[in-house]
């Protein structure tokens, strides 16, 4: 066995040792265990507070609002509303949404991103090849050396040859290989993992905020529809009121005050459907841009009036424990942790030597017919060991990277603490929403009988006009209150379940193996 292919065992021997005894430096990632309450705090489950004795005016029954702590099933929990016209919606939404396209891009960058640091753990391996024609200067020591060598002669009557020009024909392969004694490069690829992580769960975040803003958007439409019918079945109603006010007034029963006071009413009226008719409008451009469509372009298939989608009946919400394994922002927020103390590691590491394994094997020669020959070949493989003495920045590194992992920590416990107040507040307005609506639509029984008892005065002159006008502004005022109670309870419940942190594992990528 030769010199060489001896050395080069004995190198690889020594690298293979020292890949075994290696270690990882900084501190390992523990996952942190969010605190969170117990339970849902007795308010947030508390029923609503709804009229006993409310038959409804039939567009939305009084019912007592149901949270329970039960389970919760939120992979699909839009289809609790009963709508095809929203799943279909979400589900365009799903496939052509353009932010939720860009988060997929993001998690592919983070992928070739790891494999690129995962790159590392593998020799560096180039070829190259060159021709070069020098001279050496014969006013320089090693020029002038040259010239003088090459006009003496050997023993025997040789004489030594030393062109100068000569040419230099190179073909050779370069090995460059770090052997990770103390973990740089595996705290790398830990990073980089988190990063993809990171992407993962914003992606995530994303499709929870698509599904939530659909949803959203399409209760908003409903809701605008419902007030604009709501409206106009007023100005017709007001109109009613005023034909009654000039037919009285030509019997001579009542004064021209009376028909202007009918009239500004149901002018005020007719005031109002323009911003109706705006709020639905604008939902469904916001649902077409949600959905990757031009302005418009759902106006043929929305434009037909339909009711609100009713709310289940009972919504379970599941313990404060499950929203940190639920919740895409705590699991980012979690990731990010992860990072920051992976890069700990990377910062220790720069602290210590590092071994690097080189190698160069080729062939040269003056002419090119020798180039392969075997007299040709050259080469050399060895280790090269860099220890770091003196280098303030990298132990400022090292203390960078501790407070950047303390902020992280800080982020993750504020993320928590923002979702479990979400969660809370979500849920007191659906339960405030939810009497609201109820105790509205108890109230408009009750404004529907004085409006008819204060027409049959008027019109058997026992009261005002002035009553009559009351009763209707009373009604049209609590009607309409009535449909955006509706809407909100509705939107509210969407709220909750983006709180929640629900709708995203249906369609998240998996995390490579």
């Amino acid at each position: 066995m030769s010199a060489v292919k001896r050395s080069c065992l004995c190198t690889l021997a020594g690298a293979a040792a020292a890949l075994l005894c290696a270690c990882t430096l900084g501190p390992d990632f523990v996952r942190p265990q969010p605190e969170t309450p117990a339970k849902w705090s007795d308010r947030a489950t508390a029923p609503a507070v709804v009229p006993e004795d409310s038959a409804g005016s039939g567009s939305a029954p009084a019912r007592a609002l149901r949270v329970t702590d039960q389970a919760a099933e939120l992979r699909s929990w839009w289809m609790g509303f009963d709508d095809p016209t929203l799943d279909g919606l979400i589900e365009r939404a799903v496939r052509s949404n353009l932010d939720l396209r860009t988060a997929v891009l993001r998690i592919e960058e983070a992928r070739a991103q790891r494999a690129v640091s995962a790159s590392a753990f593998w020799p560096t391996v180039s070829a190259d090849a060159s021709y070069t024609r020098e001279q050496f200067s014969l006013t320089t020591p090693t020029g002038s050396l040259l010239n003088s060598a090459a006009s003496e002669h050997l023993p025997g009557g040789a004489r030594i040859s030393i062109p100068n020009p000569y040419n230099q024909f190179q073909v050779d392969g370069d090995l460059s290989w770090e052997i990770d004694l103390f973990g740089r490069v595996r705290r790398s690829v830990e990073a980089s993992d988190a990063a993809l992580q990171i992407s993962i769960e914003d992606h995530r975040g994303v499709l929870l905020s698509v599904v939530a803003d659909v949803a959203q958007s399409y209760m908003e439409l409903r809701g605008a529809q419902t007030r604009l019918a709501v409206a106009r079945q007023n100005l017709a109603t007001t109109n009613e009121l005023l034909d009654l006010t000039r037919q009285r007034l030509a019997a001579g029963l009542t004064t021209h005050i009376d028909v202007a006071n009918a009239l500004a009413q149901m002018q005020l009226t007719r005031a109002e459907l323009p911003a109706f008719e705006l709020q639905i409008t604008q939902s469904i451009n916001q649902l077409s841009e949600l959905a990757d469509r031009p302005p418009e372009s759902l106006r043929s298939e929305l434009q037909s009036v339909a009711p609100l989608p009713r709310v289940p009946a009972s919504v379970s919400i599941g313990l404060p424990s499950e929203l940190a394994r639920r919740r895409p922002d705590i699991r980012e927020a979690e990731a990010n942790l992860h990072a920051a103390t992976a890069q700990i590691g990377i910062a220790v590491a720069d602290l210590f030597p590092r071994l690097t394994l080189t190698g160069q094997q080729g062939v040269q020669s003056e002419v090119t017919s020798d180039l392969f020959s075997w007299a040709s070949r050259f080469g050399s493989i060895g280790p090269a060991l860099t220890l770091p003495l003196f280098d303030r920045g990298r132990w400022k590194t090292v203390k960078l990277q501790n407070l950047r992992a303390q902020e992280a920590a800080l982020g993750y416990r504020r993320t928590v603490l923002n979702a479990l107040h979400e969660v809370e507040n979500a849920l007191a307005a659906y339960r405030a929403d939810e009497e609201r609506r109820a105790w509205l639509d108890a109230t408009i029984t009750h404004n529907r009988d004085a409006l008819l008892l204060s027409r049959q005065r008027y019109e058997s002159g026992v009261s005002t006009f002035i009553e009559v006008l009351d009763a209707e502004r009373t009604l049209q005022q609590n009607e309409l209150s009535l449909a955006d109670s509706t809407t909100a309870v509705s939107t509210d419940l969407v709220r909750v379940y983006r709180a929640l942190g629900g709708g995203w594992e249906r369609e998240a990528p998996a995390n490579p193996p």
